[in-house]
Parts: C-alpha cells; structure tokens; sequence
C-alpha cells in the first residue's frame, strides 16, 4: 500500500516504496541554484539491506510513500529461531523469524516492548529504545586492586549479545547497553 508524495514533503524516517525497494529517508536538502529548477538531494537507506545511497529529485516530483504499519508489540517468548510477539492493544499474537528482526534480537529478551514496522505484512524494521538493561550471564571477575583507568574485557549478557565493559563488572550485574552502537553504558541502580 501506497500514496503519492511530493519531493517538497520529505521528512526524515519517512519510508518510499521506489522501482529498486523500500527506502527511508536519512536526510534530505532542498537545493535553489542560481539558474535552472529547484531540486531535492536525498540520501537514502535501503530497510532491508541497509545500503546507503543518494539520489536527486527535481522538486515537486511525486514519489510513492510506502505505509507503514508501527505497531508496540510485547516479545512473549522464542521458539527455536522464531520469536514470539504480542500487540499490546489488540492482544494479536505474531511470530517472527530472527532473521527479520536483524541486530534488534541481541537486545530483546522476553517481556521486551518493541515497536514493529509493517509494510504489507512484512517487519522492515525494529524501534527499540535507546538503551536496555540487560544482566551480565558471563565474565571474569574483577580482581581487588585492578582498577586500570579504561581497561575493558569481554562479558556475555543474558541474550548471548558479548559487550566490552569495565574490569568491575561481575556476572549477575544488571548494565544498560546502547542499542544504536552496542556498547556499554552503565550499571544499572
């Protein structure tokens, strides 16, 4: 499903359903030069491959507006390489293979809220929140006294992601990680 957009309508996030597959716009900026017709330089990113391309518009050029369906959904549980998710308004159960969850499952764990983008019954993406507390399942521990300014070291959380974090980090802290760069954030209180 889609509608007609003009070029001068753009938006950031705002997804297009184009001849060669569904893009978001990542940013955009309208162009007046001196001479000849205003015009739209995009940047683009493709939702299911993630390829960053940019491509010129004229202005006023319609383009196809995909409509995408963004729906909270709770993860009730996974099964095997599936998971398992529940609408939060209409109590609807979906089940989603990993795969189409991309790098959002190293984050969800069961009781999660996440925001699924539909487009015609497809998930082309995941909103999480910026962070998430996730427990640490495995590490070493830190040692009395080795308190090296900076020094890192592997740790294993509970959804299998392995993040780098301080030395004083033990196994069973709870810690925020920053699910745009995977990276560890805090102890969580």
């Amino acid at each position: 499903m889609s509608a007609s957009v003009s070029t001068n309508d753009l938006r950031n996030g705002m997804t297009l359903d184009l001849p060669d597959g569904l893009f978001s716009v990542v940013e955009f900026q309208h162009v007046k030069p001196g001479k000849g017709g205003a015009f739209v330089r995009t940047k683009l990113r493709n939702v299911r491959t993630k390829a960053v391309l940019e491509r010129t518009y004229r202005a006023d050029e319609k383009l196809d507006q995909a409509i995408v369906d963004k729906r909270e959904m709770q993860l009730l549980y996974r099964a095997g390489g599936e998971y398992v998710f529940m609408d939060a308004s209409s109590y609807e159960q979906l089940q989603v293979p990993e795969l189409a969850l991309g790098d959002a499952a190293r984050y969800l764990k069961d009781g999660d809220s996440a925001v699924l983008q539909l487009y015609e019954g497809e998930i082309i993406d995941v909103d999480l929140p910026a962070a998430v507390e996730l427990e640490v399942s495995e590490t070493e521990p830190g040692v009395q006294g080795d308190r090296v300014s900076g020094a890192r070291k592997p740790a294993t959380l509970e959804t299998g992601i392995v993040v780098q974090v301080p030395l004083f980090v033990n196994p069973g802290d709870r810690i925020k990680v920053d699910t745009r760069s995977g990276e560890y954030l805090t102890r969580a209180q």
